[in-house]
């Protein structure tokens, strides 16, 4: 895998903490039209530092581990447009004219983000926890064999 520098490190914490924050604020009502933004700035950042690690290795698990890692990602980024559709009501005057316009925008919309996030978070620990594993099973034994 690919690292980060020491400056990306420091950002992709600051925007994990973003996302943290962002999430907590919106869900106890701490300035949630301040807090959709933080939370979706936290997102897109930590989404791209993290596509940005590339594996250039030839095991097919940590390669398919990568893609699906890219998945989290996508949710986590999809969460964050929810979220802040979900403050600012950009879209709703529009959708919501009938009543199964209405309808719709609540099930697809209305609080949703917290789905894609819990997907997002779950596909996250998933990947993170099997790739460590598979990658520490590999360096022991490149130890063994040496």
């Amino acid at each position: 895998m690919k690292q980060l520098n020491t400056i990306q490190n420091y950002i992709f914490l600051i925007s994990a903490i973003m996302m943290v924050v962002g999430v907590g604020c919106v869900v106890f009502g701490i300035m949630p039209k301040v807090t959709a933004i933080v939370f979706a700035v936290g997102t897109i950042t930590f989404a791209l530092l993290q596509m940005s690690q590339v594996y250039d290795g030839n095991n097919l698990t940590l390669k398919r581990l990568r893609r699906i890692m890219v998945m989290a990602d996508i949710a986590f980024i999809i969460s964050g447009l929810l979220m802040i559709e979900n403050v600012y009501r950009i879209f709703f005057p529009h959708i919501a004219k009938t009543i199964d316009g209405y309808n719709t925008y609540v099930h697809v919309v209305h609080n949703n983000w917290v789905v894609a996030l819990l997907i997002g978070a779950v596909i996250e620990l998933y990947t993170t926890h099997r790739m460590a594993y598979i990658i520490k099973k590999e360096e022991e034994e490149g130890n063994v064999n040496n």
